[in-house]
């Protein structure tokens, strides 16, 4: 089997389930994290970006707090969580730091990706932290989140983070080294599937119920997983992670499952953004931002000449022309009325304005998409 082709894709999530991190001890498996390092500090001196989905964090604490996690209750392994946290980090911050790069925690739950405004807050810092060479590590918030809230497991997390930040490739590692025909634990006879081109139902119905001893998760989530990514225009990779080098491995022609997006982050943002049905506002603007806008800016407050509607941060606005005539669409950064308020003016005078620094644009180019001229 071939190697995966890395090199194609720029911003990588990588999700590292309990299995994998902790060893039959209840502790983090030093060993093996080190070499995950490795492969992470290879990629990070080429042209690729990296963001982490790591679980493990009540699984360490249940052990440090000597709780049954089979048995416990939700405020306990909400403690577990708490003091497994910051060992998970700690771990990731050393491995990573022997390497000589920067790491860090964040830690989210269901709305952060969910609400629109708390999403874009979200988009905000994790963009902001590639921007600087550092590597998210990135887990759900279950100190706080309840089961009426949680992702449930963290292959959905990972594949709502690469919708998140436009991911190109999303790889689960697991201590299984892709999809099957059928369970290969108890049928012999099972066939590795090396590529799925598009999910159906036959596909999730293969993808059973298989769990491992530690994780949440199973052969089905991480399918589902996949078709949450492959929808953003992310390509899904499941890949064993039950060696050292489980990155190097995977690129030098270890088995997995390669599960293909059509088209492209960007172009399926854009897909979302053209068909909402519901448009909270308008920004009318000069003719000089329609020209900026076509020419791949983002749109700035000074090119804003009338503000209508009642949108709040993170609604869908329509953006027209002088004429009236809706040219595309985007996600507000400012709601209706400090958008009115900063309208026209030069984005260095928004602090001023606003009594607040805001961000420098109305519609940023990633979130915006614009239509057809001769359609």
């Amino acid at each position: 089997m071939s190697g995966f082709a890395i090199a194609a894709y720029h911003r990588l999530v990588i999700k590292v389930g309990s299995s994998l991190l902790i060893g039959e001890d209840g502790r983090i498996d030093r060993a093996w994290l080190e070499g995950l390092a490795e492969d992470i500090a290879e990629l990070h001196g080429t042209d690729h970006e990296l963001l982490i989905v790591s679980s493990g964090a009540i699984a360490i604490g249940s052990m440090v707090l000597g709780i049954n996690m089979r048995r416990a209750r939700l405020e306990d392994l909400q403690a577990a969580a708490a003091a497994g946290q910051v060992q998970l980090a700690h771990a990731y911050q050393a491995a990573l730091a022997d390497h000589g790069i920067t790491a860090a925690q964040v830690l989210l739950t269901p709305g952060d990706t969910e609400n629109r405004r708390r999403f874009l807050n979200a988009r905000g810092t994790l963009g902001r932290l590639l921007e600087r060479s550092v590597v998210p590590v990135i887990n759900e918030n279950d100190t706080v989140a309840t089961e009426e809230i949680r992702y449930g497991d963290n292959d959905r997390l990972a594949a709502r983070v690469a919708q998140l930040v436009m991911a190109d490739a999303l790889i689960l590692l697991s201590d299984v080294d892709g999809l099957y025909t059928a369970d290969p634990g108890h049928d012999s006879a099972a066939e590795h599937i090396a590529e799925v081109r598009k999910i159906t139902q036959d596909t999730l119905r293969m993808a059973g119920e298989t769990r491992s001893d530690i994780g949440s998760g199973g052969m089905a989530t991480k399918v589902q997983a996949a078709q949450i990514a492959t929808h953003a225009g992310c390509s899904t990779v499941i890949a064993s992670g039950v060696i050292r080098r489980p990155l190097r491995a995977l690129v030098r022609g270890g088995r997995h499952t390669i599960f293909r997006a059509e088209g492209t982050p960007a172009a399926a943002r854009k897909q979302w953004l053209a068909g909402v049905l519901e448009v909270c506002g308008e920004l009318r603007l000069d003719d000089g931002a329609v020209s900026a806008l076509h020419n791949g800016k983002s749109l700035l407050p000074v090119g804003v000449i009338r503000v209508a509607g009642n949108f709040r941060r993170g609604d869908v606005v329509a953006l027209t022309d002088t004429a009236g005539s809706e040219i595309g669409r985007g996600l507000a950064e400012y709601s209706a009325d400090e958008a009115q308020r900063v309208a026209g003016c030069r984005s260095e005078r928004i602090e001023e304005i606003l009594g607040y620094r805001g961000r420098s644009v109305v519609v940023h180019r990633n979130e915006m998409v614009l239509f057809d001229r001769d359609s």
